[in-house]
This record gives structure tokens, C-alpha cells and sequence, in this order.
């Protein structure tokens, strides 16, 4: 298929684009470039810069370069940030993908795979989270994605869209060439930050040691981005096959404290990880780990790279390079 990834020169997005021409797809990356990186897009590869926001244009790559499906991973992600201006998350974000929609319904383009995510399921009542656990988000980010996820809902009835929501847990990890890694403008991604304040000699911030956790730290799911990558493609093809819209959780059904990241760090690097507590986030669960059924059985995919070792190993060769 002719492939469109939006936001295609970021983390997740860039290591999708290798995982799709692999399988054989003609891919095509829209990004803005606001936190995405051209670096990670291959030089052989159409790129377009631009914004979702802006409908002609998309109307046009469309129309020209005869679009199939598209992949979309365009949307302001930092869950601080959304708590402080929401503004932005919404228009980013909601506007920003019934702008994409609206282009696409008008391109007769019928294929969307959106990178959702698991901030839409909140404080969870049972563990692991099954894609059917109620959608009760404690942040605006997860708030924006679960509009989305109810806009994609709204389409696919009205106007004939196939679309697959994958809720990924936490991305993590870094291409086994060491090529393409997590480099974000403004980091807050744990992993990377552990690794910056071990080379870096300055603290990290560790935030609130009073949940209801084993050792009071934050429990999250952690997934290497090629095993992400691979479930995307599945997930696309899948899509096209049944002809059926579709959610899905992609985690690795087991959790890891902060304080487990971080002694898994420097059982990596041999180096000892600076560190102080500060207070809780606002909107930050104890504990997000996912339930993985459906994809495995519905899909196929069977994580690969997602042990906690060789994600954190993987990282620290990307982030030594």
C-alpha cells in the first residue's frame, strides 16, 4: 500500500517507517517537525512538511500521490504540559486530527491507524487493563485521545472509515543499529532522563515515593519501540484484511517501578543513577500495566526485544552514540 505516516520523523513514528518498508509498503512521512527529527527520516523517503491542521495540503498529497491508509502520530504528548494549557492540546490534537479526517473523507482515503494511547484509561479499578476497561483519563493529553479515539468512533459509522486505536503503555528502547533512538526536545520520557542524569552527573527527579506501591514509586508498563512498530504494521494489515475497525492495548503485561528502572540502569551501565524525590505529578496513575490478549490473538505479535534488559541496553547504546 501507499502509506502516509503522519508525524513520521518522531520516536515511535520513524522506527514504524522502517518496520512498513520492510513489509513491503511504499511509505510517505507529513510531519512538522515541532519535536520530530528529520535525521530519522530515510533520505529515499517523500517528506512533506507540514501541519495536520492544514487540510488542502493533505488533500493534495492524497490526490497525488494516490494515499491508501494512513498512520497518524501527530499530537502534543507531554502530560504536564497538558494539565497547564489545554489549549494547546486541543487544538493540536482534536482539531488537529478532524482537519486529518475531514481530508481524508474528502480524498476517499479509508484506512487510519492512530496512535492512542494507555493515559485514556486513567486510575485503573483492576490490573492488568483489558481494552474494555472504562475510559476515565486523569489528564487533558489522555482526555484529547480518548476524544479522538470517540471522533474515529463517530466517522467510521457515518463515513465508512476503518480505523485501529493502538493504546501503547510506555515506549521505550532504541533500533539494535543504534540509528534511531528517543530524542525529544523537552524529555520526559523516564528511561532517556535516567540515562542523561548518569552522564550528565545532574539528579533526577523522581516524582512522589508515597504510592500505593511496593517501594512508592510510580508502576508502569514498558515496551521496546520495535516490538510497537511491528504490532503497527500488523495492525494495518489486519485492518485492510477485515475490513473491521478495531482497539488495541500494545505493553508487555508486566511493571516496573521507577526505583526497578533506575537499579536496572546502572546494572547496565555500571554507573550510579543521581537521583532525589519530589512531589507527585497532578493526573500521574500508581500503576498503568496493560492486558495484551486481544492483540496477540487477533494479530499475531509476540514481543520480541521487550525485555527490561535489552530495552535499558538498547537505549544506553543509542544514547552512547
Amino acid at each position: 500500500m501507499n502509506v502516509l505516516v503522519v508525524g513520521g520523523a518522531g520516536y515511535i513514528g520513524a522506527h514504524t517507517v522502517q518496520a512498513l518498508r520492510e513489509r513491503g509498503h511504499k511509505v510517505f512521512v507529513y510531519d512538522n517537525l515541532s519535536t520530530g527529527n528529520l535525521e530519522a527520516v530515510p533520505e529515499d523517503i517523500h517528506f512533506f512538511e507540514g501541519d495536520i491542521r492544514d487540510g488542502d495540503f493533505l488533500r493534495h498529497i492524497f490526490a497525488e500521490y494516490l494515499i491508501d491508509a494512513v498512520v497518524h502520530f501527530a499530537a502534543c504528548s507531554l502530560v504536564g504540559e497538558s494539565m497547564q494549557d489545554p489549549a494547546k492540546y486541543y487544538n493540536n490534537n482534536v482539531v488537529g486530527t478532524l482537519s486529518l479526517l475531514n481530508a481524508m473523507k474528502g480524498a476517499g482515503v479509508e484506512y487510519l491507524l492512530f496512535s492512542s494511547t494507555a493515559a485514556v484509561y486513567g486510575e485503573p479499578t483492576s490490573l492488568p487493563i483489558t481494552e474494555t476497561a472504562l475510559c476515565q483519563p486523569t489528564n487533558v493529553y489522555g482526555r484529547t485521545k480518548l476524544a479522538i479515539e470517540w471522533s474515529l468512533a463517530d466517522y467510521a459509522q457515518a463515513y465508512n472509515l476503518k480505523y485501529t486505536a493502538l493504546r501503547y503503555f510506555n515506549a521505550a528502547g532504541a533500533s539494535l543499529d543504534a540509528s534511531i533512538g528517543e530524542a525529544h526536545p523537552v524529555e520526559t520520557h523516564l528511561i532517556p532522563l535516567i540515562l542523561q542524569a548518569v552522564t550528565k552527573h545532574k539528579a533526577l527527579q523522581v516524582f512522589g515515593d508515597d504510592y500505593p506501591t511496593p517501594d512508592g514509586t510510580c508502576i508502569r508498563d514498558y515496551i521496546h519501540v520495535l516490538d510497537l512498530a511491528t504490532a503497527h504494521v500488523l495492525a494495518l494489515e489486519k485492518m485492510v484484511q477485515t475490513q473491521q475497525s478495531a482497539v488495541y492495548n500494545l505493553g508487555t503485561e508486566t511493571g516496573f517501578s521507577v526505583l526497578e528502572i533506575i537499579k536496572m540502569v546502572e546494572q547496565v551501565t555500571g554507573l550510579v543513577v543521581p537521583y532525589t524525590i519530589s512531589p507527585r505529578r497532578a493526573g500521574d496513575p500508581a500503576r498503568l500495566v496493560a492486558s495484551v490478549n486481544k492483540a496477540k490473538q487477533q494479530l499475531g505479535w509476540q514481543l520480541q526485544h521487550s525485555d527490561l534488559q535489552q530495552i535499558i541496553s538498547s537505549a544506553w547504546q543509542w544514547h552512547c552514540k
